[in-house]
């Protein structure tokens, strides 16, 4: 187990772990040489992902407003081969989506076998903000929380290994983040005012968060990740990824029956024109 893995038993407690813990590094350039080692044992490991397509991965980011859900999906995934990932963002269910279980507008986002996928947000929407804002009850949430266990055991059953992931940050933090925003003319286009709305709930989305991750931490468990440090935050989501596709074991490709021949029709065809 990780020291960034929550136990599969107990509660969780968000304030006993710093979100500007960077474990063993001081600064980001001590990172830079097994960030590289990472990055390229990722890339090998895609290939062998999509050259067997006999599993799949999907990256499940949550986090609070401004802990970096799109940084560090760009950060730690811009080196893979683009053909073999997919990513999506979940916002407001649209009206279709709405008219559907909450589980149905996710799963129809799961990865096939041969890809890795990264969720922006997830399933744990419908049992966070809506309960932060009343909209699901107590005895609600415990149902849905059964059902996301049972989602989840679907997918890792059927060989999609889930890496799910909290960006743990502090208020103080976001506020700083939050106050860039509108001071940048570069960065308004990611302000938006209904995030000073829901920093008022702060205590409320810790205490939901906590208690989702432990009511789920069954089929695929959570990984907290402190995330004050965007630095030392990529190269821990890094790390997850690559430990969590080592742990699939993959296999390299099965060599083709007969490739022999074709080298001989290479040579044959070397003074071709």
């Amino acid at each position: 187990m990780s020291k960034w893995q929550l136990p599969s038993k107990g509660g969780v407690n968000l304030k006993g772990i710093d979100p500007q813990d960077t474990g063993k590094f001081k600064n980001k350039r001590e990172t830079v040489k097994e960030m590289n080692q990472l990055r390229k044992e990722l890339q090998e490991e895609q290939e062998k992902l999509a050259a067997r397509q006999e599993q799949a991965l999907l990256v499940v980011v949550q986090g609070m407003d401004c802990s970096g859900k799109d940084g560090v999906i760009r950060q730690v995934f811009s080196g893979v081969n683009p053909q073999g990932i997919s990513s999506y963002s979940f916002k407001k269910p649209t009206e279709e989506e709405a008219r559907h279980d909450f589980l149905w507008r996710v799963h129809r986002h799961v990865p096939d076998l041969g890809r890795i996928t990264t969720f922006n947000r997830s399933h744990y929407e419908e049992v966070l903000i809506n309960r932060v804002h009343g909209r699901v009850s107590d005895a609600e949430a415990k149902a849905k929380f059964k059902q996301i266990n049972q989602f989840e055991s679907l997918l890792v059953d059927n060989r999609v290994t889930l890496v799910k992931i909290f960006l743990h940050i502090s208020p103080e933090f976001q506020l700083e983040k939050l106050r860039k925003r509108i001071e940048n003319p570069r960065k308004h286009w990611k302000f938006d005012p209904s995030d000073i709305e829901e920093r008022q709930h702060w205590d409320r989305y810790q205490a939901y968060y906590e208690e989702a991750m432990a009511q789920c931490n069954e089929a695929a468990p959570w990984h907290v990740v402190p995330a004050d440090n965007r630095w030392y935050r990529d190269y821990v989501v890094l790390r997850l990824t690559v430990e969590a596709l080592r742990g699939m074991k993959l296999k390299e490709p099965d060599p083709v029956p007969g490739i022999e021949k074709y080298l001989e029709m290479l040579k044959d065809s070397a003074d071709v024109r």
